[in-house]
């Protein structure tokens, strides 16, 4: 792996002010509930572990798999699956996205590990914008709520953000944006200790070796850190959005016809939570209070692709641009696809 790789990867792991910062914000949102209004402390902790548990299954896999591929000298070869035409990644990764069952956080740990092997900023963006939207399991649940029509208006929704993303990042690096896509760390962190690991040799069973035990045992830990203190976070975010916006003040919003309940459908479902598999139940409810079938999909593609948990966690990975890239993208595709959408059933 290349040096800038290296450092981004470590990078990943905040400096230790930063670190207090996000445990101390863990810490005072529960306690500020709890001072002004202790009735909803553990409705809010209860949201914000049960969503943690969730994810914990998908945490084990993403930290167990890019252990096992530092220790077995493996990354070398995941970056080779994201090597050759840039065009064609980027169109393998948008169709990638709609398969990996992944929502907007649980991508994080896959992105993670994508920006360590150096895979094109590109064709992570089409993956990153892309999965959320849609897997197999939620086309199946939308269906049942909102129809097979919006299911496959979604489904082909999440592909062509994930193009519209990646060739978007694509002419962003063409034209010299982006040189470092990583966020950087206060410190050093890793990357000055001297690497035990030939990366040029694989050697799959590598509990053999004591130095690549040692580095099996170090990744996971401070990967486990990164994502649990992250997700928890996020979720926390989740609750208090949950508990305190309802779904009735979020229908006299983006109620009506025409293209302004499109736009403001994207911009309030930016910062809404919206689970895969819970969304289509909560769109059906607003749909019912008025919201058009534009402005609905705009309201799932938004929420899905930008909302705060999301961004919290994208956040941690990437520089400023890449972030704002990210968002931009997001609204701007949701509100195309509502559009569209909207026009296509009407």
């Amino acid at each position: 792996m290349t040096e800038l790789a290296l450092r981004g990867f470590d990078g990943l792991r905040t400096g230790t002010r930063r670190a207090v910062s996000v445990w101390g914000l863990i810490v005072a949102i529960p306690l500020a509930v709890a001072l002004l209004d202790t009735s909803n402390l553990a409705g809010i902790v209860r949201i914000a572990a049960d969503a943690l548990a969730g994810t914990l299954p998908y945490i084990a896999g993403a930290v167990v798999l890019i252990a096992y591929l530092k220790a077995t000298g493996a990354t070398a070869l995941v970056s080779r699956a994201f090597e050759g035409r840039e065009t064609r990644m980027i169109v393998f990764a948008a169709l990638l996205g709609g398969l990996a069952p992944f929502c907007s956080c649980e991508v994080i740990p896959f992105i993670a590990g994508l920006l360590a092997v150096g895979a094109p900023l590109s064709a992570i963006m089409a993956f990153w914008l892309s999965s959320p939207l849609i897997d197999p399991p939620t086309v199946l649940i939308t269906a049942a709520a909102l129809g097979w029509e919006f299911a496959a208006g979604k489904a082909v929704a999440a592909v062509a953000l994930g193009l519209f993303g990646g060739f978007g990042v694509r002419f962003l690096v063409w034209r010299r944006a982006f040189a470092e896509p990583l966020r950087r760390n206060a410190d050093s962190g890793c990357c000055g200790r001297p690497n035990a690991i030939d990366e040029n040799a694989t050697l799959w069973r590598f509990w053999h070796e004591p130095a690549r035990t040692a580095a099996f045992r170090s990744e996971a830990v401070a990967n486990a850190r990164l994502l649990l203190k992250w997700l928890s976070l996020a979720y926390l975010i989740e609750a208090l959005l949950i508990t305190y916006v309802p779904a009735s003040a979020i229908a006299g919003v983006v109620g009506g016809d025409g293209v302004m309940p499109i736009v403001m459908g994207a911009l309030v479902g930016a910062p809404a939570y919206l689970n895969g598999y819970a969304a289509p139940a909560l769109v059906a409810g607003l749909m019912e209070q008025g919201m058009s079938p534009g402005a609905a999909m705009a309201f799932m593609v938004a929420g899905s692709v930008s909302s705060i948990p999301a961004m919290v966690a994208v956040w941690s990975l990437v520089c400023r641009q890449v972030f704002l890239a990210y968002v931009c993208f997001g609204i701007v595709g949701a509100i195309v696809g509502g559009a569209l959408f909207g026009a296509f059933i009407g």
